[in-house]
């Protein structure tokens, strides 16, 4: 009989990608979701839950001997965590596996502005901080953001019709969801390991350009504005500490990324 695993965010962006790749090693999955679902089993089990409330997490984790969390918002993962953990403290799991971000430890987050901007980062360390002090065996993998992030963050940013505003001196890695889903699952199925090295992409981009590659794919035109942000963690940014140039391990671009999402309409 295989254990059970629990993924939490499993229809998200990236949870979704997890789900197959561990229904392929032969594990039975129990997908957590806040709404009721009735999709047929193929050893995918469905159950509704929230980790922002903790309500139906008791039920949820019973029985499961690994817990992969991969919901995550922009805010509030702290309490997400700790709700998750909670309920896995007692439900006799063995193996809590986190997906947390690269600089979650180098961003300082002191002011309005930093919360405003960059509170994702601290939310995500005190995620963190509670995986660890949870008495349970973790895991805990920092990833750059996914191209996918990037993508939708320059949409937003193209929205007015004349400028596409960047953050002046920022660079990124992006790095491709399904790469980051693969290793994720490989952590998933081994035995806990403490906080592991990072995933990032294999190219280091500034903002702008970033923005002028999305441009000429959407065939969009704005005059690209770097603005230079003030705030704590913005200038840590600028230093580089969202990324982990050491641990360029993907190897899908970011124009390649690009490419395929242009063919279907960006």
């Amino acid at each position: 009989m295989t254990s059970t695993i629990l993924v939490t965010g499993g229809t998200g962006t990236l949870g979704r990608l997890v789900v197959p790749l561990l229904r392929e090693a032969g594990r039975e999955l129990r997908v957590l979701s806040r709404g009721a679902r009735s999709e047929p089993g193929d050893g995918v089990e469905f159950v509704t839950g929230d980790v922002t409330t903790g309500e139906g997490l008791d039920a949820a984790v019973s029985g499961a001997e690994v817990v992969v969390h991969c919901a995550g918002s922009a805010k509030g993962d702290e309490e997400k965590a700790r709700n998750l953990v909670r309920a896995a403290s007692g439900g006799g799991v063995r193996h809590l596996v986190y997906i947390s971000v690269v600089g979650a430890d180098r961003v300082p987050v002191v002011s309005g502005i930093d919360r405003a901007m960059f509170g994702y980062f601290a939310a995500k360390r005190a995620a963190e901080q509670v995986v660890a002090g949870s008495g349970i065996p973790w895991t805990t993998l920092r990833a750059t953001q996914f191209h996918e992030w990037i993508l939708m963050t320059l949409r937003q940013l193209a929205k007015p019709p004349v400028l596409l505003p960047t953050w002046g001196g920022v660079r990124f890695q992006p790095v491709d969801s399904g790469e980051v889903a693969a290793r994720l699952a490989e952590l998933a199925l081994g035995a806990p390991a403490g906080l592991v090295p990072d995933i990032a992409g294999p190219r280091v981009h500034t903002m702008e350009e970033l923005a002028r590659d999305y441009l000429r794919a959407s065939g969009k035109r704005r005059l690209v504005v770097p603005m230079r942000t003030p705030g704590k963690a913005a200038a840590a940014f600028r230093d580089g500490a969202n990324l982990a140039p050491e641990r360029a391990v993907g190897r899908r671009t970011w124009e390649d990324f690009l490419a395929e999402r242009a063919r279907h309409g960006l």
